[in-house]
């Protein structure tokens, strides 16, 4: 059995603007820094074999304080990256609502195929082990999606630096 820590990265500069931020890299803000943190404390009896995070900058700079002093390199993916949102990307998310979507924006059955991959690659590659998985809001909502069996709108959104258990 392998045992993920699903993770979200601590908050941005872009989430506490409510930017649509999307694929791009992102920057943590003091409060995320600090969420990270508290996080790492909170982790500190817990041992991990693996870090793995998303291989943009906010979660892989989660990633990095979370591994403060483990004696582990982050591992990063581009599975677990957020979705795309296309022509969304970089607005201000209350403009958005009742607009159409662009049609460039990750359609869901790829983000759930992102999903389902992201999960293998955690069995194949962490068999019996025990992972810290930094990602973002939605993939990490369409991960538990597909682990669960469950629609998209049924798993609860989480916050910044929240974490979920998967035994896979």
């Amino acid at each position: 059995m392998t045992t993920v820590y699903l993770t979200r990265h601590g908050e941005t500069v872009d989430n506490a603007n409510q930017i649509m931020q999307g694929q791009t890299q992102g920057q943590l803000n003091e409060t995320g820094i600090r969420q990270a943190e508290e996080l790492r404390r909170e982790l500190s009896r817990q041992s991990f074999d693996a870090i793995v995070s998303s291989d943009l900058h906010r979660a892989v700079q989660t990633a990095e304080i979370l591994a403060e002093g483990r004696g582990l390199t982050v591992v990063t993916t581009p599975l677990m990256r957020e979705r795309d949102w296309g022509g969304f990307t970089g607005r201000y998310i209350p403009d958005l609502k009742g607009e159409p979507w662009p049609a460039d924006v990750e359609s869901l059955d790829a983000l759930l195929s992102r999903a389902v991959e992201c999960l293998r690659f955690f069995r194949e590659h962490y068999e019996g082990k025990i992972v810290l998985a930094v990602g973002h809001g939605i993939i990490n909502k369409a991960i538990q999606a597909v682990f669960y069996g469950k629609q998209m709108r049924e798993v609860e959104r989480m916050t910044n630096c929240e974490v979920r258990l998967l035994n896979l």
